[in-house]
């Protein structure tokens, strides 16, 4: 179902054009699998990065934990019932078992690329965490060497469609020169990372929703979008938001009194709570000397910050905040409908945090371990997707290419609005805990109303003043779209499962246990979609 009113690709002759086979949108982890994966099924790759490929988005500048398990079927039976009740058993275990073994292949791949990964004293190997500085430098450099063509500070603003409502391109702007590029593809895989609604959480900056957008704007769904309330936690002077380490930490009140019930795991629910009324101070006190030697080699950015203010996070109070991180840390994304990722749009494939991460982390937190595991699963299986696709349909540069974007690339004839003023509306609905932490039916509803009346004003406001003003009109457009996806979910499912809270439905209600899709732009729209397998005895 197309969302918009498609209109034909013109002045492309002052463009920089491309073709390929596969076009990438998104540079980090699962866009750079994706277009290793790709490369090496023949396809001809493009892949267009908003910041630069190897150091933009939340995995490059810090260390991130990875779902590593050894074939061991003890081991994996262990690590698949780790998080499947916590995500209210939405978790499927044919897609845990694809990505714990997809997971262990590309491991060995990265140690046949010369990732230095860190050995214990009996020189075994460490593969369960990676260091995002020298991961995704190596990344990149794989991506080139397999063929990829790297499109840098080139922010995608809109996908191609032919007059059958196939995927065969993107259009966006190179941000440096100002100048509009367009690449016409046999296949596109959504690699843009998830929505974080501009919290200003570490490698944040440029996960806006992006992909979302395109991908619903060529009536592509997403699924588990009510799962998308995930706060990061972290220290109030910093944009760090890891937080295993805060497993060890007590929390406390201004005056030392320690909190009761606060902690990082299973109590952040009593720091939210906390916070509406009073700081929180924590202390990673509970550390014995041998974690804090580790924890400075898992991740050293965790202490930049406490180093430059002279700050002993092991023995000193420090004051801390919860940063919405939204379908980053959370689940939701675009609904994948086959084991290659394929989204419910012909052409269309999506990958990493972009796509939905239900299938194996159900309603809770993916982030970390599994996320990692998933971004380079899912684009390694998108990537190849994509390729047979796209190679499939190399008469694409012959097709006529229909421009499918619309909100937020000003086509209507209203005044223009202050794509920052939108931002900020957005932010005053989806930060406040009591809102998108501790929900509530009324809540949600009020806030949709004016979620709703912005997107009207915004989807019939006038054009901006160049491509580059574009790109952030269009965050903004994305961001507010993800918000309405998210609301509307979350009314819609009416007990408290993984992530997603509700004041007056504080249980889990049996009858409940499917996946919420939706999709939709000036008429949003949610459905029940039954799962595809049963509860694993």
């Amino acid at each position: 179902m197309r969302q918009f009113d498609q209109e034909p690709l013109s002045g492309a002759a002052g463009s920089n054009q491309h073709a390929a086979d596969v076009l990438v949108i998104g540079g980090g982890p699962a866009g750079t699998w994706a277009a290793v994966s790709a490369a090496a099924q023949g396809a001809r790759v493009v892949l267009a990065d908003k910041g630069f490929c190897g150091t933009s988005g939340a995995t490059a500048p810090s260390g991130t934990g990875l779902w590593h398990v050894s074939p061991d079927g003890a081991a994996r039976e262990s690590a698949k019932a780790s998080r499947y009740a916590m995500g209210g058993e939405l978790a499927e275990h044919a897609w845990m078992d694809r990505v714990l073994e997809q997971t262990w292949d590309n491991v060995e791949r990265l140690k046949e690329w010369g990732y230095p990964f860190p050995a214990d004293d009996e020189g075994r190997l460490r593969c369960t965490s990676l260091q995002g500085p020298e991961y995704m430098r190596l990344m990149r450099k794989q991506a080139k060497a397999a063929g990829a063509r790297i499109l840098d500070h080139s922010p995608a603003l809109e996908l191609l469609v032919d007059e059958q409502g196939t995927v065969c391109g993107a259009t966006g702007v190179n941000r440096q020169s100002g100048d509009t590029w367009v690449v016409r593809a046999g296949a596109v895989v959504i690699a843009t990372g998830g929505c974080a609604f501009l919290s200003k959480a570490l490698g944040c900056n440029v996960l806006t929703g992006d992909g979302l957008l395109m991908a619903a704007e060529v009536g592509a769904s997403l699924s588990g979008m009510e799962f998308s309330n995930a706060y990061g936690l972290g220290p109030a002077f910093s944009s760090v938001t890891k937080s295993l380490f805060y497993n060890w930490a007590t929390f406390y009140t201004a005056d030392g009194t320690p909190i009761e019930g606060a902690g990082s795991s299973r109590g952040r629910s009593v720091i939210a709570q906390t916070l509406q009324t009073q700081p929180v101070f924590a202390c990673i006190d509970r550390a014995d000397a041998q974690i804090r030697a580790w924890m400075r080699v898992a991740q050293p950015n965790f202490f930049v910050s406490f180093d430059r203010q002279g700050i002993d996070p092991f023995t000193q109070h420090f004051p801390v905040a919860l940063r919405l991180e939204g379908t980053v840390r959370g689940t939701g994304g675009l609904h994948l409908v086959d084991e290659h990722c394929s989204t419910s749009v012909a052409g269309l494939y999506a990958a990493g945090d972009a796509a939905t991460r239900e299938l194996i982390c159900g309603g809770f937190t993916g982030g970390g371990s599994h996320n990692a595991a998933w971004a380079m699963s899912s684009g390694f299986w998108a990537g190849a997707g994509a390729a047979a696709f796209g190679r499939a349909a190399r008469s694409a540069s012959t097709r006529v290419a229909l421009r499918a974007g619309g909100a937020g690339l000003g086509r209507g004839d209203a005044a223009q609005l202050d794509s920052q003023a939108v931002i900020q509306a957005v932010q005053d609905e989806v930060f406040p805990f009591e809102r998108n932490w501790f929900r509530e039916g009324d809540l949600l509803r009020d806030s949709l109303g004016r979620l709703d009346a912005l997107w009207a004003r915004l989807r019939s406001s006038a054009p901006t003043a160049n491509a580059v003003a574009a790109v952030r009109t269009r965050e903004a457009a994305a961001m507010l779209a993800t918000s309405r996806w998210m609301y509307r979910s979350a009314l819609q499912r009416t007990e408290t499962r993984g992530m997603h809270r509700r004041r007056e439905h504080t249980g889990i209600d049996p009858a409940q246990r499917h996946r919420l899709l939706s999709g939709g732009l000036d008429e949003v729209w949610v459905q029940r979609h039954a799962l595809t397998e049963e509860v694993h005895a």
